[in-house]
């Protein structure tokens, strides 16, 4: 029976060049963590055809979504995950072989299509087979990326943008022209513009009543100047120097700290990386911690402005334990009041940013 609905096709793109000079076991735990997440954005909306190579094909009659929208919805949420989820990758792996370092360069494109299709049964397998379903395999194949520089978009036929009745801004009209088939009006998305967007949208903020552990602390200075006492890796350095802990910066994303931004330390045998995950000037900033022999932390730091100009800092960190909150919101304080002395630690940098607010001024 002849079926109509939309036929989809999430490709990641790269991978092609990706596995060229790497190491095929890693980069095949690698492409299934990502053809997973994007299986478990998409299967609540679509049915999943088959999985061919680096690419996921699904399709879903007309009929089991009524409203279009949730369509490009899924596109964008898709892409978001597979972003978090090849960063989280890129991030955590302490591997330094050629297939985790080039985690980076993989990328996700969508092709969706509307037209008829028959499920074709052969043994234990179902196919998809129709005009429509080897166009929609066609667009695969074309020059969006020529024509605008993009790697990571969503095209659309005209057809599909008809039925879906949406038509989101910033679309990209082309037409590709394909053997048998003619020529066939698409639209792309640029997905990484969408996907920056959402990320500056995103917050992540670690509230008091959640964390694992709360500290308070006082700075005789205005919130952008303890701002960049806190994050820059030269001030934290001065702070830090009793403890024996330099750090370093590893990775800003266009050359500026932000989302996405590392800094790197090594003391010892131990190794500690923190990323920037949520960037607020000069209200909050929220960093993850890994390693140096200590659980993975999410923290924020959050500024608050007092009447007489000077800061008060709202230190809130949650660790990654599996443990009942009440235990390990105990060993989480005694780690940080006991081992690492973090209260002194803080109040030492209170007291050396006084003293350096101190000599600016008298050689002013």
């Amino acid at each position: 029976m002849t079926q109509h609905g939309y036929l989809f096709l999430a490709d990641i793109s790269g991978y092609t060049s990706y596995l060229a000079g790497v190491e095929l076991e890693h980069a095949h735990e690698i492409l299934t963590d990502l053809l997973e997440i994007i299986t478990h954005k998409i299967k609540p909306v679509l049915t999943i055809s088959k999985y061919e190579g680096d690419a996921v094909f699904a399709y879903t009659p007309e009929a089991k979504l009524p409203r279009g929208e949730t369509l490009l919805e899924l596109v964008e949420a898709t892409y978001a995950a597979f972003c978090d989820r090849r960063e989280a990758a890129h991030r955590r792996t302490t591997c330094t072989c050629a297939a985790c370092r080039a985690i980076p360069t993989l990328d996700l494109k969508f092709f969706i299509h509307h037209g008829d299709y028959i499920i074709q049964t052969i043994g234990e397998s179902r196919e998809l087979v129709s005009a429509d379903v080897t166009l929609a395999h066609r667009l695969m194949k074309n020059h969006v990326a020529e024509a605008t520089g993009w790697h990571a978009y969503a095209l659309f036929t005209a057809r599909a943008l008809e039925h879906l009745a949406v038509r989101p801004e910033g679309l990209h009209p082309q037409v590709e022209t394909y053997e048998h088939l003619g020529d066939v009006q698409t639209h792309s998305l640029d997905l990484k513009a969408r996907y920056a967007d959402m990320v500056a949208a995103r917050r992540v903020f670690i509230t008091a009543a959640e964390s694992d552990y709360v500290l308070i602390q006082d700075f005789a200075a205005p919130p952008p100047v303890v701002w960049e006492w806190l994050t820059e890796v030269q001030c934290r350095n001065q702070w830090l120097k009793d403890q024996h802990v330099v750090w370093s910066a590893a990775m800003r994303p266009q050359g500026r700290t932000g989302p996405g931004a590392r800094n790197h330390c090594a003391h010892g045998k131990q190794v500690s990386e923190e990323t920037f995950v949520d960037w607020r000037p000069f209200d909050y900033f929220t960093m993850e911690t890994r390693g140096g022999g200590n659980p993975t932390t999410v923290e924020t730091m959050q500024l608050e402005l007092l009447p007489d100009g000077t800061t008060r800092l709202h230190d809130h960190l949650k660790a990654e334990m599996p443990l009942p909150t009440p235990l390990r919101k105990l060993m989480i304080k005694a780690m940080m009041d006991g081992m690492m002395k973090y209260p002194a630690m803080i109040n030492n940098a209170a007291r050396l940013l006084k003293e350096e607010l101190a000599r600016r001024e008298a050689q002013q």
